[in-house]
């Protein structure tokens, strides 16, 4: 079936791109209820985007949940795979607080989880979908990739009050140096690496030197996999879509390791999110490793917000004298040359349109020409 992908809404195109991209790497469709028990997100709050969620009482007594998030239901019902991986892709209705009205909405989430034996492959295929994800939007985005196991060790090398390492996490999140620099100075440490590591940000090859700062208190295991993935990323075509930008942090009970961020030019918070959550599948009883990113749908009616010139690319009028054979064939005409025609009686209120036609005994007249 062929598709006219102008009538399409941002988020419809996305819903198909994703779908077709993520089917053609293997991934399988995940469906879902709409709801869930209600102790599954508040044993899980912090993951959240949003901690409001939308709750009833069951017919038989249970508190249940109107769906907030995807990946929670997926590991609930993932099996633990020693020796291969599960790959899922879901586009889902969630139910929650946007962004964009900040109030509760319907809002369409595209995304996929690779849950199982998680290896350099699974970790750099999830990122590439994830930039791939971003390009089927718009060409004009970025990917800010971390690595929290880099960032955890500087902070570590640090030997901080619990209290001030969660300021710290929380500056990082928000770019705020000067607050990051007070709390070192308060602690009576030299932070001069770790801000040094969160306020650049670019290429692998413009930070591989600041890595190299930093080599003696992390884990090289992390850096070397940072590189690996990053140079694979570049190899692939999309090295200047990618950048590495320590500052992109998850809460540190569920992720681990590679953490990420899509970004797309006109809209100011990030529509993609996405990271590895072994500690989450651990809290959840789960042996397995697992990654997946969610595209956030309602953040794209930001995307191309301005007012269309026209509603409509031409309005036919008739009246009951009117040839309806005709009519019908001036309709089929304009339609067959890819143009948008409404059928009016009378002019209708408040609609805009290129050209106004009526329909005569000799054919169609043009009453007004607005193109």
């Amino acid at each position: 079936m062929d598709i006219n992908y102008s009538v399409l809404k941002e988020d419809e195109k996305a819903i198909f791109e994703m779908r077709n991209l993520y089917q053609k790497y293997g991934y399988t469709q995940y469906k879902m209820s709409k709801f869930e028990e209600y102790d599954l997100y508040v044993r899980n709050k912090d993951f959240l985007v949003s901690d409001n969620i939308i709750t009833f009482t069951d017919t038989n007594g249970k508190l249940m949940a109107l769906k907030p998030d995807v990946t929670l239901s997926i590991i609930k019902n993932s099996k633990d795979l020693a020796d291969s991986v599960q790959k899922v892709y879901y586009n889902e209705n969630v139910y929650r607080v946007s962004k964009g009205t900040h109030s509760f909405k319907e809002i369409m989430q595209v995304g996929l989880e690779c849950i199982g034996l998680i290896d350099d492959y699974c970790i750099y295929e999830v990122l590439m979908l994830a930039a791939k994800s971003l390009e089927g939007i718009s060409r004009d985005y970025i990917l800010d990739i971390s690595h929290m196991g880099i960032v955890s060790s500087v902070i570590d090398s640090l030997n901080l009050s619990d209290e001030s390492r969660e300021e710290i996490l929380k500056c990082i999140g928000e770019k705020n140096i000067n607050a990051i620099s007070s709390i070192c100075k308060k602690e009576e440490v030299n932070g001069e690496k770790l801000l040094k590591l969160i306020s650049n940000y670019g290429s692998i090859d413009k930070m591989k030197p600041i890595l190299s700062e930093v080599k003696n208190d992390v884990n090289e295991k992390d850096v070397n996999e940072l590189i690996k993935i990053a140079e694979m990323l570049d190899c692939c075509g999309l090295g200047d879509r990618v950048r590495i930008d320590f500052s992109v942090i998850n809460d540190m009970n569920y992720y681990n390791g590679f953490v990420f961020k899509g970004f797309i030019k006109g809209i100011a918070s990030g529509v993609l999110s996405g990271g590895q959550y072994d500690k989450l599948m651990k809290k959840m009883g789960k042996k397995s490793k697992a990654i997946g990113f969610a595209v956030y749908l309602d953040m794209l009616e930001r995307l191309n917000e301005t007012e269309k010139p026209y509603d409509v690319d031409a309005v036919i009028l008739y009246d009951e004298k009117s040839d309806i054979k005709a009519l019908d064939n001036a309709v089929r005409l304009l339609a067959g040359n890819g143009k948008s025609v409404m059928v009016q009686r009378n002019i209708p209120e408040k609609i805009k349109y290129k050209q106004l036609l009526r329909l005569r005994e000799k054919g169609v007249e043009i009453v007004e020409n607005n193109a």
